[in-house]
């Protein structure tokens, strides 16, 4: 089975922000599921369950796309993971929403989450996230979850290799100067853009943002590239 993720840079889901981005989940969700009605999983650990956030998702997705929405609670709860392996399974695509990212991965690690969620992607089910939930894939991550206004490099799952910064568009010259001095390659995902990997390599750029390969091998500033499927 292919392994899919799409990593979403940032934008307001509530605002249609991200909204050519979404039709194409739909698309996608609608497909996998065939002549049954698709469903669209909702995670929001990195926002400590925040309901609001739910209710926007399933506003977008079913009001929009009609496609029917659930959603994983497993903060400051009991949480049985029987109920959620029975919940992913039943969803076309798992939606993982914005937040603290390393809160995030280490109360996955916790409830028993993450092997849940890798079962499911190397099984092929569709995995998307917007900004904590576009990073969390990555070997390392450019984020601000511990204290809010200081960015740092943390570690992330590692199913994708690499460094990655969401919103790259409001850190590019941090981001780039990490870039540089650790002579590496790294993703920068623009507000309203999108990356799709397929078997762990880029496969197609999504919405109106940019998505840029960054290079700090090249000499004495990093070299940047926008990304597109001609790349592949």
């Amino acid at each position: 089975m292919t392994k899919r993720l799409i990593c979403i840079g940032g934008g307001e889901l509530k605002d249609r922000e991200t909204l050519e981005i979404d039709r194409y989940i739909a698309e996608e969700a609608k497909r996998a599921a065939g002549d049954r009605r698709a469903c669209g999983l909702f995670i929001p650990t990195a926002s400590h369950d925040c309901m609001p956030y739910y209710n926007t998702f399933h506003k977008v997705y079913t009001g929009l796309f009609d496609i029917k929405t659930d959603v994983a609670l497993t903060v400051n709860r009991e949480v049985d993971p029987e109920k959620l392996r029975v919940k992913i399974a039943k969803a076309d695509f798992i939606y993982v929403g914005g937040g603290d990212t390393v809160f995030m991965l280490h109360h996955w690690e916790q409830t028993g989450l993450t092997p849940l969620l890798l079962e499911a992607y190397e099984q092929g089910k569709l995995l998307c996230g917007l900004s904590a939930g576009a990073i969390c894939w990555f070997e390392q991550m450019y984020s601000d979850s511990v204290v809010e206004g200081e960015y740092h490099i943390y570690d992330g799952l590692g199913w994708i290799k690499g460094k990655i910064s969401p919103h790259y568009n409001e850190r590019t010259l941090d981001f780039d100067k990490i870039v540089l001095y650790n002579k590496c390659r790294a993703w920068g995902i623009e507000n309203k853009a999108a990356l799709e990997f397929r078997d762990g390599e880029p496969y197609k750029a999504l919405g109106e943002g940019k998505v840029w390969l960054i290079d700090g091998n090249a000499g004495a500033s990093v070299q940047k590239t926008e990304w597109n499927a001609d790349q592949a």
